[in-house]
């Protein structure tokens, strides 16, 4: 199978979906793998690391997307992209498309099928293609809040950690999930006053266990959020449900009861947001303030660490590109109902329940659409 590999489009999206010891795996079993040039520039990955490893350099998009099978890339396709898509080609990705209906549209279009990584799931029920990323995203939510947090980039002044006989600076986690957890590591690490909510009272358990004392931890209610919000110096929004829009849970009144100054990093920005006033930004323009918060809200946080979540990523991504590459996309969902689950549009048909609700579009059942082809 011809696989494609291009460079990232996206704003200061540096990633790569298959980092060259990836792509060796794909060439050891038969496959060819085309690779755009300086697509693994943001990684330090030059175009001999690629050939080396035993890709072929495509000179641009168009030559990549015309003789490519199957399409792996980080982040969703620009709209230029789109127009490169053609009907049967396998297309492997975040997608996010809940939040993005321009997409949704040109994907539907395309006659393509669109394979997410963030609807993937796991004999666990985990979403394991987007585990690596939500584990660095927590991490640098944190790093992200205490950055934004100094004065002179428009925060109240306040230490995370605080200082001998100075408090600490008060940490509030909306979603106890992996964003949630991989945050509470840091912020605890910093020496922060952590509360976490969630609505699920075994994830609250199992972080009580984890942390102990070091954490609070309170059932998520509209009551609870907005006690603990209104004395937060830094609030991270990693809530998630999986295919769908993010659910809108801080208002506009909440973030208002919050002291000027104070952060909110919504890592759920992928999915539209949780809060009212949540819009994306990117990494060259990654801050707004409203009602006197200021709100990070980078919709590709792990690209600003391309080095380490690319190969992440790539590690994550591997196995289910060599199903794919192997088996072709229609055998390949038929014998894995998990990977079937990152189906979100199938030549010209919404597949994911989650995502059409979100789209107000009609969903399709994936396995007809499949036995159709």
């Amino acid at each position: 199978m011809f696989i494609g590999v291009p460079r990232e489009r996206k704003e200061q999206e540096y990633r790569v979906a298959l980092v060259p010891s990836a792509v060796k795996e794909l060439v050891l079993r038969g496959h060819t793998v085309l690779v755009e040039e300086g697509a693994g520039g943001g990684i330090g990955a030059s175009d001999a690391a690629f050939a080396h490893a035993g890709a072929s350099i495509a000179a641009d998009a168009d030559t990549l997307y015309a003789k490519a099978d199957l399409i792996v890339k980080v982040k969703e396709p620009q709209a230029d992209e789109r127009a490169f898509l053609r009907s049967g080609q396998m297309l492997f990705a975040y997608l996010h498309l809940a939040a993005d209906p321009a997409q949704a549209r040109d994907l539907l279009k395309s006659d393509a099928i669109c394979i997410a990584f963030e609807t993937v799931t796991s004999p666990s029920g985990r979403l394991p293609l987007l585990t690596p990323m939500s584990e660095i995203a927590g991490r640098l939510a944190v790093q992200a809040g205490a950055y934004w947090l100094q004065r002179a980039n428009g925060g109240s002044g306040v230490l995370l950690s605080g200082a001998p006989g100075v408090a600490p600076a008060k940490v509030m986690i909306l979603g106890g999930g992996v964003v949630g957890a991989n945050a509470i590591a840091i912020a605890v690490g910093m020496g922060a006053d952590v509360v976490v909510l969630d609505r699920v009272p075994d994830v609250l358990r199992a972080l009580s266990k984890e942390f102990g004392s070091r954490i609070k931890t309170e059932f998520s209610t509209s009551d609870s959020i907005r006690m603990h919000i209104a004395d937060a110096d830094l609030v991270i929004g990693g809530v998630l449900v999986t295919g769908a829009a993010a659910p809108k849970l801080i208002t506009m009144a909440d973030l208002g009861s919050m002291r000027p100054g104070s952060v909110f990093v919504d890592v759920s920005i992928d999915q539209g947001g949780c809060a009212e006033t949540s819009r994306p930004t990117t990494h060259s323009q990654p801050t707004f303030v409203e009602n006197g918060v200021v709100h990070y809200c980078v919709a590709n946080m792990p690209g600003a660490v391309p080095r380490t979540s690319a190969a992440a990523l790539s590690n994550a991504i591997l196995p289910y590109v060599l199903v794919l590459a192997d088996y072709g996309w229609r055998r390949a969902l038929l014998r894995d109902a998990h990977l079937m689950n990152g189906l979100n549009v199938c030549k010209g048909q919404i597949t994911h329940s989650a995502v059409a609700e979100a789209l107000r579009m009609p969903s399709y059942d994936p396995r007809a659409c499949l036995e159709a082809a």
